[in-house]
């Protein structure tokens, strides 16, 4: 692309939150968290001051809402994706947020975390990067350890429950759930975090990580009306669970079917999943989910995995002002990671190779913003895109890919 654009300034230092933008961002959470009737349970944090190290799960934009609840009145810096900037940079900056370009390894950051630290704020992160797309954990950063021995001060976690199951990323309705319920747990002091060696810390941080929100759903008895409640299941559960055919599956109201056997399956108002004729092979979804990510593994294991060819239309952001398209081309996701290549809109050549070693793990959307398709989201220092194959082209499951991307990973750590 001929034009050059006007990069993010990575670099700047983190602000501190305005004083008058604290109680502004409290005033403005509390009616969802109240609406929700969210239960806050404290576990060694009721006398935790600044500064600390606050690690989240991240199922639904309520997760910020509940921190903004448990950390009042004390200041944050939020590490937040450069899509969450987009066209509210400078009211984004001065409520404290970083900008971050998802699964890259950012030197950058880690000196802007060491800024908050220093100027005696809670710095906020996400470490799943991407909301979780079936209520259970995500992938965590090998990372995340060294990180927090290098800051050197008491780490917290807060892991929230009931935030998917009311507003799932593959069907954002929100669906009245309450009340929900979060952990707000001090995981290390300073001298506990001192002694412990990184993979301590990593072990520890894994384990107060696991959570189920389907699970907890059902051992709530908290049902949802919702006549809705399955539309958009099939983009997490791509696969067929009777036939095993990749692709065909549907969903409509309460029910998920799959196009090619006619197999059909109703969301109770528990969130579980019941078979209308025949066997039910998962009742708990992330069973499911789980079942497609030991078909993904043994296809990376046999050395077969490959998304094929697909044709795709690329958007860049190389800053918080709007997507920009590039141009269009095609993706390749197999063995070797992701290959991107194509022709941008003034004719020249335009190419992002991810290798395997380079992403644990990958984002993904679905129907993004609505209106714009399933879409990979690929990123380097400088830039971010988004990546979407034709439905009309080519058959794919972004969430396949996800999958992949961190099987993929796995598998050469374990092997190279």
């Amino acid at each position: 692309m001929k034009q050059e654009f006007e990069r993010f300034d990575m670099k700047a230092d983190p602000v501190r939150t305005k004083w008058y933008l604290r109680p502004l961002t409290y005033i403005l959470s509390m009616p969802d968290v109240w609406k929700h009737r969210n239960i806050l349970h404290k576990d060694g944090t009721e006398g935790l001051k600044a500064p600390f190290v606050l690690l989240c799960n991240h199922n639904a934009f309520m997760d910020f809402k509940v921190a903004t609840k448990a950390i009042f009145p004390m200041r944050a810096n939020y590490v937040v994706a450069i899509d969450g900037f987009i066209g509210r940079e400078k009211l984004l900056r001065d409520v404290g947020c970083i900008c971050k370009r998802k699964f890259t390894s950012d030197p950058m950051l880690v000196k802007q975390l060491v800024k908050t630290i220093k100027n005696g704020d809670i710095a906020i992160i996400y470490p799943e990067a991407r909301y979780s797309l079936c209520g259970t954990t995500a992938v965590l950063p090998a990372s995340l350890g060294k990180l927090c021995k290098l800051l050197k001060v008491p780490v917290a976690v807060l892991i929230c429950h009931g935030h998917h199951v009311n507003s799932p990323f593959w069907n954002l309705h929100d669906r009245g759930v309450k009340p929900t319920e979060a952990e707000y747990k001090l995981l290390f002091t300073k001298e506990e975090l001192a002694e412990a060696s990184v993979d301590e810390i990593n072990r520890r941080i894994v384990e107060a990580f696991q959570y189920d929100d389907f699970a907890w759903q059902k051992e709530k008895n908290l049902r949802i009306t919702y006549k809705g409640r399955a539309e958009g299941l099939h983009k997490v559960l791509y696969q067929c669970a009777s036939c095993g055919r990749e692709f065909k599956m549907k969903s409509e109201g309460t029910i998920l079917s799959c196009g090619s056997c006619g197999k059909k399956w109703e969301m109770t108002e528990l969130g579980e999943l019941q078979a209308l004729d025949g066997k039910t092979e998962f009742s708990h979804i992330p069973d499911w989910y789980e079942w497609e990510r030991l078909n993904v593994r043994k296809e990376v294991e046999e050395g077969t995995y490959s998304s094929g060819v697909l044709s795709v239309r690329v958007d860049t952001l190389p800053n918080a002002k709007k997507f920009i398209r590039l141009g269009e081309g095609t993706l390749i996701h197999d063995m070797n990671g992701f290959t991107v290549r194509g022709t941008d809109v003034d004719g020249d050549p335009f190419e992002m190779i991810k290798t395997v070693p380079s992403l644990y793990s990958c984002h993904i959307e679905y129907e993004y913003l609505g209106k714009f398709g399933d879409c990979v989201d690929l990123n380097t220092l400088q830039d971010t895109w988004y990546i979407y194959p034709d439905p009309d082209k080519c058959e794919f499951a972004v969430t396949k890919m996800a999958l992949a991307t961190e099987e993929l990973y796995e598998w050469n750590r374990k092997n190279k």
